[in-house]
């Protein structure tokens, strides 16, 4: 198991901070959706965010959604999350986490889930859908497992939720830069950098920024404040243009963002 933490650190010792890609199982095929997986890792992708494909994804934007839902038109099942996990680490040596909707590890059972993650070579889970106050089974079967768990904050979070995302999260607290669904854009959302100095000032030892990240510059921008920066819709839009040479590529595009400046 390759938890993510202890890497975080280390990245904001020896460069900017850590750099985090995420892409969706099973897209355009399982096979090279792992190829891709271990294309980003190659090319400078710190820790590898997996998504499993839904039928409700309510925070995705439009290039993720077509992602995931041509997964799901090609046979995606949640056996295949696994099988990526386990394919992916046993050719890269970096984190692994699984990001999901809360209602498919509810149906597969918590802590089958929970072992089957850990026996694949996971890290842990990002659940962005998942409250700290409705997390107890999935914290107790985190805890017996030693998996990391993910939960977001947003701009519009209270104080008091923040202090208890941080409580609850191991790995990092996932700060979400914009509200509303996910997607590239030209400009960081300023709430960004308000956000994580809140969960600095609550306590956070990592906090990682998601949601509207595409350029270098941009990576290099939030890495001045954030241990993490995370890309997703740019380099999933890159899989589904130019294949895997092309997601690797962007990838090492978005690396140079993490060199200490």
């Amino acid at each position: 198991m390759r938890n993510v933490g202890p890497l975080i650190a280390r990245r904001n010792e020896e460069a900017a901070g850590a750099l985090i890609g995420y892409l969706p199982v099973g897209f355009p095929t399982l096979d090279e959706s792992v190829d891709a997986a271990v294309a980003l890792v190659e090319n400078g992708v710190d820790v590898l965010e997996l998504g499993l494909p839904y039928s409700d994804p309510v925070m995705d934007g439009t290039v993720i959604q077509a992602a995931t839902q041509q997964a799901l038109a090609n046979g995606f099942r949640l056996a295949h999350g696994f099988e990526a996990v386990r394919r992916v680490t046993e050719r890269v040596d970096a984190p692994v986490l699984l990001m999901t909707y809360w209602n498919p590890v509810v149906q597969y059972g918590v802590d089958r889930f929970a072992d089957d993650l850990a026996a694949a070579g996971g890290a842990g889970l990002i659940t962005p859908d998942l409250i700290p106050d409705e997390a107890a089974d999935w914290i107790a079967a985190s805890e017996r497992t030693g998996l990391d768990r993910v939960f977001l904050a947003a701009p519009t979070s209270t104080d008091a939720r923040l202090s208890a995302t941080i409580d609850a999260s191991r790995g990092f607290v996932y700060a979400v830069s914009t509200m509303g669904i996910t997607g590239a854009r030209s400009d960081v959302d300023r709430a960004a950098r308000a956000l994580v100095e809140r969960l600095t000032e609550a306590g956070s030892p990592a906090s990682c920024v998601g949601v509207g990240i595409s350029t270098a510059a941009q990576v290099a921008e939030v890495l001045e404040y954030a241990e993490g920066a995370i890309v997703g819709s740019a380099l999933v839009k890159a899989l589904a243009d130019g294949g895997v040479d092309a997601v690797g590529a962007l990838a090492a595009e978005l690396a140079r963002g993490t060199a200490r400046r």
